[in-house]
């Protein structure tokens, strides 16, 4: 005996006849269907657009409404210059070599305060994140004296260096060593103790770990020490060229604010800004090729 799976025949509705050969089952039409389209599609096609235009819709959204609150009169001009001002004062000082005079003196302060700074901060970072002793002789030292405002030793510097450049450079290295000093030291701090046992079971000696194992597990703190050391470099600069100066864009700043030019306040402003994340850009390019061997999560 064998049992069909079929299902049994349903007599036809009265009044409705079947002809011959025909199934009783009323015919169905097939429904209209849609593509599914997954949610990360949908993201995608919304991330679609260049991250430099995703990037710059905040700030040209701030611009267009810094001018419509110029052009309404919201924003008194004696205030804050429209947008527009600013940029043909930026022009002006770009044609006539006012701005780029600026610069150059700038950038030569901040390059070398960040050197001095920085190979300041790295030997003592190395000194006393190598060896027990030279955290004993140096840490306690280092951290006494980064609690101290470095600003407020701005006067101890003019009496010191005098009112030339080298007080500029000092406070600007200061600012620097610090912030490679604390980031280096916890690098090199931070390297896991089982890498450092693998080494030395493959034979490898002191200065072998040192350069094999050590640096390149504290080059991540180094680099973001950099980073903070350049936006400290340029805060730096800022307090140095205000005082005393004779050039650069601090001592721009100083003259437009006796004339009460806040266009020229702006653009000294934008160019400090630009400068900044140039310096920004660079050092992500560095992390990126230095630290190719350390894959890290890079946003969804």
């Amino acid at each position: 005996m064998t049992v069909s799976h079929a299902p049994p025949k349903q007599p036809a509705p009265p009044g409705l006849s079947v002809a011959p050969g025909e199934s009783s089952a009323p015919s169905r039409t097939p429904p209209d269907l849609e593509a599914v389209v997954p949610a990360s599609v949908r993201r995608s096609r919304l991330r679609s657009a260049p991250r430099w235009a995703r990037r710059a819709v905040g700030p040209l959204l701030l611009l267009a409404l810094w001018q419509v609150f110029s052009a309404t009169g919201v924003l008194d001009p004696d205030v804050l210059a429209s947008p527009g001002t600013i940029a043909r004062a930026g022009a002006d000082l770009v044609a006539d070599g006012t701005l780029p005079a600026a610069m150059g003196v700038s950038l030569q302060r901040v390059l070398v305060g960040l050197l001095l700074g920085g190979v300041v901060g790295t030997a003592l970072a190395l000194v006393s994140g190598l060896s027990r002793l030279g955290e004993d002789l140096v840490d306690a030292t280092v951290q006494m004296l980064r609690t101290v405002p470095w600003v407020g030793l701005i006067p101890l510097f003019i009496i010191w260096l005098g009112i030339g450049e080298a007080p500029k450079v000092a406070l600007i290295a200061l600012g620097v060593a610090f912030h490679l000093y604390l980031n280096v030291y916890a690098g090199i701090r931070g390297v896991d103790a089982q890498l450092i046992e693998a080494g030395e079971s493959l034979g490898l000696g002191r200065w072998g770990l040192v350069r094999h194992v050590v640096l390149p597990g504290a080059l991540p703190g180094a680099m973001t020490g950099l980073r903070y050391s350049l936006a400290t470099a340029w805060l730096a600069l800022v307090f140095g060229e205000s005082i005393n100066a004779d050039a650069g864009i601090g001592f721009l700043m100083n003259q437009a604010r006796e004339f009460f030019r806040t266009d020229v306040i702006v653009v000294c402003l934008v160019v400090y800004a630009f400068l900044g994340l140039t310096a920004d850009v660079i050092v992500r390019i560095l992390e990126r090729l230095l630290l190719q061997w350390r894959p890290t999560f890079t946003g969804q």
